[in-house]
């Protein structure tokens, strides 16, 4: 007999990961209950450059509410805005920018409808896991929850409590991130690469009307916030609003447990060239909802192997072309003024590189 007072999933934040599987596992007909520590995509922690695969997750109308401005180009700097600019392009739309906090109850509302139980201002305290599922303690507005599930789903971002509870080793690294904005509209085509930050770089998004985006990313204690402060002089802006986040780099051994999973940021299913997660991280949300039981625990391996096989190569690559941030700066100088002009790469595929039509013409054939 079935036993009311049991979730089949418990799903803890509700990021595009999370929401992603929340939706998918309800549509699957499964019991889903989803809890959010705040308001839905507060606080911000990333930006909403993404490539144009976007489309394929949102619901029917969202994609034009949500889109600020579309992109088809990317500058290159080897130091500050005063620097020469190498410009890669495509001669249509490779990524657009959007609405990130948009996105998130976008896709909060689609996990809503699909039947899942969406909870905001829900901490999730406790996970214990056992043979038998999984008890999560919660912090609602109006006291202690108890809830139960036969399986809990970990989508609580680069430091996630699920992730401890379900003894998964933490990301091989996590780099620092700080952005601002700035609020006059920008409407530009292009996006700038400042290669100013060991092992990671600094960016200029223009969002149309809703202003510009600032960011960098390095390693902790790479002198971020000055390096920061110098290229805003150096643009000379002033930024309205600032945030910053942890960005996981290099996914754990595994990434399942005793009755749970993490997806997303707190699997480190991110690019490790850009440090961007969005769409891994729906990606391995659509894998774990089509391949695991949760009623059967052994199905927690298959969602370990086919996220894998979908993904690793790219990641493992995308290490490699984060390397290239740490050669000299000659040598940087040089690659990009070889490399710049059309070139037909992927920004979540860094595989796309060595397509056919990309070697012949590096090689000049």
């Amino acid at each position: 007999m079935t036993d009311p007072s049991m979730y089949d999933f418990a799903v803890v934040g509700v990021g595009p990961a999370g929401a992603r599987f929340a939706r998918q596992a309800a549509d699957r007909g499964h019991r889903v209950i989803a809890f959010e520590q705040g308001a839905i995509g507060r606080p911000l922690a990333c930006s909403g450059h993404v490539s144009t695969d976007i489309y394929r997750y949102l619901p029917p109308g969202a994609a034009g509410r949500l889109r600020q401005n579309e992109i088809s180009a990317a500058r290159f700097h080897v130091g500050g805005p005063d620097s020469p600019g190498h410009r890669f392009y495509r001669e249509e739309t490779i990524s657009v920018v959007i609405d990130r906090v948009g996105l998130d109850k976008v896709l909060a509302d689609a996990a809503t409808a699909a039947g899942a139980d969406v909870r905001t201002h829900h901490t999730v305290t406790t996970v214990t896991p056992s043979p038998q599922g999984v008890a999560v303690e919660v912090q609602a507005p109006d006291g202690m929850l108890q809830v139960r599930a036969r399986m809990v789903v970990g989508a609580d971002g680069p430091t996630s409590r699920t992730r401890r509870a379900l003894g998964i080793d933490p990301p091989g690294e996590l780099l620092h991130g700080v952005l601002g904005f700035d609020p006059t509209p920008d409407a530009a085509d292009h996006v700038d690469v400042h290669l100013i930050v060991p092992g990671f770089f600094a960016w200029r998004i223009p969002r149309g009307d809703a202003g510009v985006e600032y960011g960098i990313a390095g390693t902790p204690g790479a002198d971020l916030r000055l390096r920061f402060d110098r290229l805003l002089a150096a643009y000379d802006v002033s930024l309205s609003d600032r945030c910053s986040g942890a960005i996981p780099i290099g996914p754990p051994p595994s990434t399942v447990g005793e009755r749970g999973l993490v997806v997303g940021d707190a699997a480190a299913q991110t690019k490790p060239f850009t440090g961007g997660g969005i769409l891994y991280g729906m990606q391995a949300a659509d894998i774990a909802a089509a391949a695991i039981d949760p009623t059967d625990p052994g199905t927690l391996q298959r969602y370990e192997r086919r996220w894998r096989r979908a993904l690793a190569r790219e990641v493992r690559l995308g290490g490699w072309v984060r390397r290239a941030y740490d050669l000299p700066r000659p040598l940087q100088r040089l690659g990009l003024r070889i490399l710049a002009g059309e070139l037909g790469v992927h920004m979540d595929r860094p595989t796309s590189l060595f397509s056919g039509r990309n070697l012949r013409r590096l090689l000049g054939l």
